[in-house]
């Protein structure tokens, strides 16, 4: 097949999405798929074999003082820069939006020469992928889990009354539910999440295919040389992302009996700014390293020297920190959260389990793997070798391939299938 994968953002450090993109691109290619990429900044590393088609923005939303670029001063008066710039100064993310219609106008160009067998979109769901799907390739995308989830959790937090309409512009709620009740196909990385989309687009349960995301076991691995630090912990995310919890790890470090000390590894999170006032407020400034964005071996020497991980999110939709984890025989102290459960497996098996918004259950949790370290190895060995079985990019694509051709057939094939 030759198949057309469409990314609003590529880059592996942006989140799982960019993580996504790059797996499955070289595991598709490795099944022997021609494999094109329409992506958006931050753009991926190169994908040796791929074909990459680049479309550019201004990012406006992170970088709202640069109202003039310097190098393309015009560029700004364009219609999809305009609108970018207004919306962002309205507290409307319109970067999926914009990159919907970008990506439409890129297939009409590409169409002509390349002959796409499917169209594969990651979580967007623009209003332009209406005019895409007239174009007539089948089309699918995958939900990784639903916005809704993450405004929820936003207003579980206290905030002034123009906070709280800026996150209901925020998130694009009727945009996604629309567009993906018209795609041909959903694919979502759980059954938890699956059950989500469900419940808060109304997509039928039976339009909708659960692929578990993959995990590169030969590039998270336990460091063997590498000493443990004592009474270390770690937390893997975006810091200024509610849903992730990690209010409750730091409220949980002040109620340990043993005192820990916490790296958090937040990929540079743009406007970082709740967070450290947090560890203020909890008066943990000598107990949190914040590490910034970090290289991936560094990453996974952080992995092996550390105790335990933490991820305390109250939702997931699948969870790459803890699988990353796992993979590296590090023990983790998960939530209940979404898909976390089908991730991690097992009480005391393959993680320790604790439940959302419990600070006291997980200072009990980290008390607990600290005072007893052979069940840390235990739970960190069994970890690791359920990511081997379990969660692996090759059966993801493999399960990819058979929903690609289910849709093609569906519509009567397309491309070359239809030859």
């Amino acid at each position: 097949m030759r198949i057309c994968l469409l990314s609003y953002r590529g880059n592996p450090y942006c989140g799982g999405q960019g993580i996504y993109l790059t797996y499955l691109a070289k595991e598709l290619m490795k099944l022997g798929h021609d494999v094109h990429v329409v992506v958006g900044p931050p753009y991926p590393f190169e994908i040796e074999g791929a074909t990459m088609h680049r479309i550019s923005n201004h990012n406006y939303f992170n970088n709202r003082k640069e109202f003039i670029k310097p190098h393309r001063p015009f560029s700004t008066f364009s219609p999809f820069n305009f609108y970018e710039f207004i919306a962002s100064k309205m507290g409307i993310f319109p970067e999926i939006e914009t990159f919907s219609f970008r990506a439409f106008l890129k297939l009409k160009e590409l169409v002509k020469k390349y002959d796409y067998d499917v169209i594969h979109d990651n979580q967007c769901l623009g209003y332009g992928f209406m005019l895409i799907k007239l174009i007539g390739i089948p089309f699918v995308s995958t939900i990784h889990h639903p916005l809704t989830i993450d405004r929820t959790t936003w207003f579980e937090y206290p905030s002034d009354f123009n906070l709280k309409i800026k996150r209901v512009l925020y998130y694009p709620l009727i945009m996604q539910k629309f567009v993906a009740n018209r795609m041909d196909k959903i694919i979502t990385v759980s059954h938890d999440s699956a059950e989500e989309i469900n419940r808060a687009f109304g997509v039928p349960r039976d339009r909708i295919s659960v692929v578990y995301n993959g995990m590169d076991s030969s590039i998270f691995y336990p460091i063997r040389n590498l000493k443990k630090k004592k009474n270390s912990i770690i937390f893997v995310g975006n810091v200024e992302d509610r849903k992730k919890g990690i209010i409750y790890l730091l409220r949980a470090m002040t109620l340990t009996k043993h005192r820990v000390h916490l790296t958090i590894v937040d990929g540079g999170a743009p406007n970082r700014n709740f967070m450290p006032r947090i560890v203020d407020k909890f008066k943990l400034n000598s107990q949190v390293t914040f590490t910034g964005k970090i290289s991936m071996d560094r990453l996974i020497e952080l992995y092996s020297e550390t105790e335990i991980a933490v991820s305390p999110s109250l939702y997931e939709g699948f969870g790459f920190p803890a699988a990353e984890a796992m993979a590296c025989e590090l023990p983790v102290i998960s939530s209940t959260g979404g898909a976390l459960p089908e991730v991690v497996g097992e009480h005391l098996k393959t993680g320790y389990f604790v439940p959302p918004r419990d600070a006291e259950a997980i200072a009990r949790g980290i008390d607990f793997l600290i005072e007893n370290p052979a069940v840390r190895t235990r739970i960190g060995k069994a970890g690791r070798k359920r990511i081997l079985e379990t969660f692996t990019w090759s059966n993801a694509a493999r399960e990819l391939v058979e929903i690609y051709e289910e849709v093609i057939n569906a519509n009567g094939g397309s491309g070359k299938a239809r030859g």
